[in-house]
């Protein structure tokens, strides 16, 4: 018998092929840091405009 908590857990919470890191332009050597595309940057920022409450 699958639980509330067992059948919510098999679903994703979040997308992450609207995320702005998901098209990497550069990876900073030293850190690790992400920098995504000037597009992937614009593309989040709508997304997040658009699904404000």
């Amino acid at each position: 018998m699958i639980t509330k908590k067992q059948m919510f857990m098999q679903k994703p919470i979040e997308r992450h092929d609207t995320a702005s890191w998901a098209d990497i332009e550069q990876l900073e050597p030293e850190t690790g840091v992400i920098i995504p595309k000037e597009s992937g940057v614009i593309n989040a920022k709508e997304y997040v405009d658009q699904n404000q409450k």
